[in-house]
């Protein structure tokens, strides 16, 4: 029964991160048909990413009250009309307004992290969500599918595809999904309950380090193509396809960083991830060669990233309270989904400004290691969480802020 739950929600989860990616790729295109300036376009690739952030928070404490076999199918028919939208809108204000609802996609990852983390032991709590975490992928199928499939089939052919999509998985997951025996709705508001997460500290800290692991993946997924352009000189398809498998190797490994979470526990793990982040961080700072320095890397910073992102949401299901797993995801992976948007904006700052972009990726190094040095000194405790998965009294003694 709950490899069934994890499978399902794990396509959801893809289903629904394919239709929350849809505007990206389609970008480029949209900005040359309607004559807009890239601060336009970037605003128009941003909409849908910082509602599917925020939106987490609200999503993730509605999934403690109704559970995930209400939410998934419910904000996957909510996604649809955006989608479909898509195919009739031409204006620059109706794009923003369907971006901004097509972010409800993006919400999704607040619905599955508690689900799945009810559903299994603290011993196989890390490796599971880590394999929900592959869902992610779904933002790599669409840019390798939405350009193609519009050129080959018709412009509205992607979004008529992921609508149908769409909807025969609100059909499978209210048929199929189930919520863990013994789940109980608590008690107030989605507010309330929101408020109350936001007091515990080891929610902030959370949030720090999630925004450093996946914020950091998806802050190389945007910027990398343009990187790759003006430092080694490749061609647009070349520095997409060497991004592409930046993207496959950080979200194949999250698992990983869930499998070893498991065994030697997330802390340890974290420290390791966010220390190799920050040696090849420097490394990439001197601009080596690509072959075989910097395509070594940048594919290494891949997986510690992406498996710090499964170690950081495995200690989450062990820190969380059992009834606050959803408002905590919610909250955490927001931080992860906005913590993706300013290296970005710094690396080009800086590039424009000294023409370089060593400064930027020590910043990165710097912000890796204080991580490491974060997680190793002040989430020592976290190792004597209990079997229960909730917060050891230690850790409870000083997690109200």
């Amino acid at each position: 029964m709950r490899t069934r739950n994890l499978v399902v929600a794990t396509l959801g989860f893809t289903v629904n991160f394919w239709a929350w990616a849809l505007i990206g790729p389609l970008g480029p295109g949209i900005k040359e048909r309607l004559g807009l300036s890239f601060a336009a376009q970037s605003l128009l690739v941003a909409v849908p990413v910082v509602v599917g952030s925020l939106g987490r928070i609200p999503v993730g404490a509605l999934t403690d009250r109704f559970g995930a076999r209400v939410m998934f199918p419910v904000l996957s028919l909510l996604t649809i009309a955006p989608v479909l939208t898509l195919t009739v809108v031409e204006s620059y204000p109706a794009l923003i307004v369907a971006g901004f609802f097509l972010g409800l996609g993006g919400t999704t990852f607040a619905i599955g992290v508690p689900h799945i983390s009810a559903w299994y032991p603290p011993s196989r709590k890390g490796f599971a969500l880590g394999v929900f975490g592959i869902g992610t992928g779904g933002t790599a199928i669409a840019n390798f599918t939405t350009v193609k499939l519009a050129d080959a089939y018709g412009r509205n052919t992607p979004f008529v595809l992921v609508a149908a999509l769409l909807a025969g998985y609100a059909v499978l997951a209210f048929a199929v999904l189930r919520d863990a025996p013994g789940r109980t709705a608590p008690a107030g508001s989605a507010f309330a309950r929101t408020v109350e997460v936001g007091r515990l500290t080891v929610t902030w800290q959370l949030c720090f380090l999630y925004a450093v692991g996946f914020g950091g993946f998806v802050a190389f997924s945007v910027y990398l193509p343009a990187y790759l352009r003006t430092v080694y000189d490749l061609s647009t398809n070349d520095a997409a396809l060497r991004t592409a498998g930046f993207v496959v190797l950080a979200v194949a490994a999250r698992p990983t960083g869930g499998w070893l979470s498991d065994r030697f526990h997330p802390v340890p793990v974290l420290v390791w991830c966010f220390s190799g982040v920050a040696v090849f961080a420097i490394m990439q700072a001197f601009q080596p060669p690509l072959i075989p320095v910097a395509t070594i890397a940048f594919l290494s910073m891949a997986a510690l990233l992406g498996a710090a992102s499964g170690a950081v949401f495995a200690l989450v299901g062990k820190v969380a309270p059992a009834d606050k797993v959803g408002s905590v995801t919610g909250v955490v992976g927001a931080a992860g989904g906005l913590g993706g948007f300013v290296p970005p904006l710094i690396m080009g700052w800086v590039y424009g400004v000294e023409g370089s972009y060593a400064i930027g990726l020590m910043l990165l190094s710097d912000v890796a290691l204080a991580a490491a040095v974060y997680t190793a000194v002040r989430m020592r405790g976290l190792s004597t969480t209990s079997a229960a998965g909730g917060v050891s009294p230690p850790v409870a003694a000083r997690a109200e802020s």
